[in-house]
């Protein structure tokens, strides 16, 4: 609790807090990560997720791509928690400049945020390759086998970043001014472990680096507090 209330003071006098999350922002809300003891790496396909959701494997296998796609990557029912909802009331009051996000499902929008930087892309826009005809998460959700495209027929793809794919380069260069120029950087429910979006928090140069996560992470030992327990249930309580 004596964290908790430690961060509390801090958000109560800044007016310059930035927020980077990872997965573990939305597994509150029904949505699965990776890692976790239940995460996807621990479920049966025939391929590990890092490997359908590869770039070389969506060129090759759309087939099964797009069956994992539907089945564990697009959560419509989902709903924001706590988390996000702080997250977005903070933005409203004029505290929080930015939420940069490796998650792809949209809940930060959802609960009202504005300036949302996603990382790794959003399963609610995909465009066709050829005609770039634009698509909700639906017209993917409900599709037979590899969505086409309405207008000329051509593959459609999520706007999501694959792995082997790089990431938006005007994203970077606008979540490192946000982290280089805050006052405050709170890193939740992230392990850490994915990069480049980890090795963004070193553009940080201030001295509230603040990191909630259920388990320890690499930067633990350079944080200036360390809040362990579900990201929602601590936000629920500042």
């Amino acid at each position: 609790m004596e964290a908790i209330a430690k961060l509390k003071e801090i958000v109560d006098n800044s007016d310059n807090i930035v927020f980077f999350g990872g997965a573990g922002v939305s597994t509150e809300s029904g949505i699965p990560d990776f890692r976790s003891v239940d995460g996807l790496y621990n479920q049966k396909y025939d391929y590990p997720p890092e490997t359908i959701l590869s770039h070389t494997f969506y060129k090759r296998k759309p087939e099964e791509f797009f069956r994992f796609y539907q089945d564990k990557m697009i959560c419509l029912e989902a709903k924001p928690n706590a988390a996000h909802l702080k997250l977005a009331e903070w933005e409203a009051q004029g505290k929080l400049k930015a939420v940069i996000t490796q998650n792809i499902d949209g809940l930060h929008q959802a609960a009202g945020s504005k300036e949302v930087l996603e990382l790794h892309g959003s399963v609610l826009r995909n465009y066709c390759e050829d005609c770039g005809a634009f698509y909700g998460a639906e017209y993917m959700l409900y599709a037979n086998g590899v969505p086409k495209c309405s207008k000329c027929g051509g593959p459609v793809k999520p706007d999501v970043v694959l792995y082997e794919e790089g990431l938006n380069q005007q994203t970077i260069s606008k979540a490192v001014k946000y982290i280089s120029e805050a006052d405050v950087l709170i890193i939740g429910g992230t392990s850490l472990v994915v990069y480049p979006a980890a090795g963004l928090i070193d553009y940080y140069r201030g001295n509230k680096l603040v990191l909630v996560n259920k388990t320890a992470t690499s930067r633990d030992n350079v944080a200036d507090l360390v809040v362990q327990g579900s990201i929602g249930e601590i936000f629920s309580k500042l």
